[in-house]
């Protein structure tokens, strides 16, 4: 087995597989069009004032803002900006999303390195450090939701990885890497998910806050504060979880969601498509929706949303929005079809179609699909019509899932459908190419320059 620390600062881009850098790739650019998308909310606004206020410095910059703040400051503030709107990747298995606090920690430490007179890495450094982070997280992920009661947000574990990938970019030593983790570990958010879920609001899931916890233990650990041992990490208990390091990529068991809600509203969005576009219904044929989903999948039940938080906990609302807005089965082309800032924000939450549909929906647990759970995502989805028929989906699945991967065409079509609604075209294609072409940059400083400033529209 490769010792984690081990692995964390010896990884270099040479070990990493072709498919492993393709797919990190993958999901730098998927990251990008979800930074821009998280821009347009309230909440986005709140925390990037709240870091300039509150975490004041001259070390890293807020993405998509362009105001300089602290490392810590910075990671909070875009962590939780692409946290905001949900369409970022997710992981099955930790039940949560890696590449928020990921992305948001490596920009702020390489910028915090830069400011102290270091220059920013290639793009295959940088690439490399993003591919062992998903490992880092997910594991860390597995291993406490293993090893624990509750179910803990993205935060608890990102914290980890944040301060892991600051070890590695700052160059701490084995000693003070041991240190960091288990100061993050222990002070990062561990905090319950299903409670948000339940009761959606801005804490969402927790990644943001995780990303700052972990940069914020790096720079403890490296000023000589102690606080190992980080217990998802070197506890007997989780052994099992990393004995694969090196062998077994977590980047490529990441997802990529269609539509900006919880990846567990993915199946029945998908599944009541299918059945309008194959029986040709308007909304106006549909009487009644009944969704047989998993447990945890069944507390999604906010049929009237006043926030994009709650429709983005939420199956019913966002079912209903995707059948008003009539998506086109004609999709995998460079139209990308899906609910973005413009069906799930609060200007958008007042159709009275899409509420009258909403709340028609009947949310049901199906014992089979929460015994499938958390291996599958699955949903049944029936519709009563207004004519007396009665139409029911197969157990459905969702496009982005590992089952039914995006090709790189969606992975760009997607992009370009969230980056455009801010960004200008030059600037659009901009980030596109230098995102897709990352591993052949002598430096990140372009990619850097392309994301760091406000929006142009």
């Amino acid at each position: 087995m490769t010792d984690p620390i081990s692995f964390l600062h010896d990884t270099s881009i040479d070990d990493l597989t072709p498919e492993v850098r393709h797919q990190t790739t993958r999901c730098l650019v998927d990251l990008c069009g979800s930074l821009v998308a998280g821009r347009h909310t309230a909440l986005s606004q709140i925390i990037r004032d709240h870091a300039a206020t509150v975490y004041g410095g001259d070390q890293a910059t807020v993405l998509l803002d362009g105001r300089r703040v602290s490392a810590p400051g910075a990671a909070l503030a875009t962590g939780m900006t692409i946290d905001s709107f949900d369409i970022h990747d997710s992981h099955r298995e930790s039940l949560g999303h890696a590449g928020v606090h990921i992305l948001a920690a490596v920009a702020a430490v390489h910028e915090l390195q830069h400011s102290r007179g270091h220059d920013l890495p290639s793009g295959a450094e940088f690439l490399a450090t993003m591919a062992v982070g998903y490992d880092l997280a997910c594991r860390a992920g597995e291993a406490l939701h293993g090893t624990v009661a509750d179910y803990h947000t993205s935060g608890a574990w990102g914290a980890v990885s944040s301060a892991g990938l600051f070890a590695r970019i700052v160059g701490l030593d084995r000693a003070r890497t041991r240190e960091a983790l288990g100061v993050a570990e222990y002070h990062g958010p561990r905090s319950q998910m299903m409670r948000c879920i339940d009761h959606p609001t801005m804490v969402k899931d927790g990644s943001g806050w995780g990303a700052m916890a972990g940069v914020s233990a790096g720079l403890l650990a490296e000023s000589g504060f102690t606080g190992a041992p980080a217990v998802t990490i070197e506890s007997p208990e989780v052994e099992g979880w990393w004995e694969s390091l090196g062998r077994q990529w977590y980047v490529m068991e990441q997802g990529f969601k269609a539509h900006g809600s919880c990846w567990w509203a993915q199946p029945p969005i998908e599944a009541a498509l299918a059945l309008s576009r194959t029986h040709r219904l308007a909304t106006s044929d549909i009487a009644r929706i009944r969704v047989e989903i998993f447990e945890k999948g069944a507390h999604l039940d906010h049929p009237e949303p006043a926030t994009t938080e709650q429709a983005q906990y939420s199956i019913p609302f966002p079912v209903a929005a995707a059948l008003v807005k009539g998506l086109s089965s004609s999709g995998r082309t460079d139209t990308w079809y899906g609910l973005g800032p413009d069906e799930l924000l609060e200007h958008s939450l007042h159709d009275p179609e899409t509420r009258r549909l909403a709340t028609a929906v009947e949310l049901v647990e199906a014992p089979d699909l929460t015994a499938a759970f958390p291996k599958r995502f699955l949903s049944r989805v029936t519709l009563t019509l207004t004519d007396g028929r009665v139409v029911r989906s197969p157990e459905t699945t969702f496009r982005g899932e590992l089952d039914d991967p995006l090709s790189d065409h969606e992975v760009t079509a997607k992009y370009r459908w969230l980056a455009s609604t801010l960004l200008s075209d030059s600037r659009v294609t901009r980030i596109e190419e230098l995102a897709w072409g990352v591993a052949d940059l002598p430096s990140i400083e372009p990619l850097l320059a392309a994301l760091v400033d406000g929006p142009d529209r």
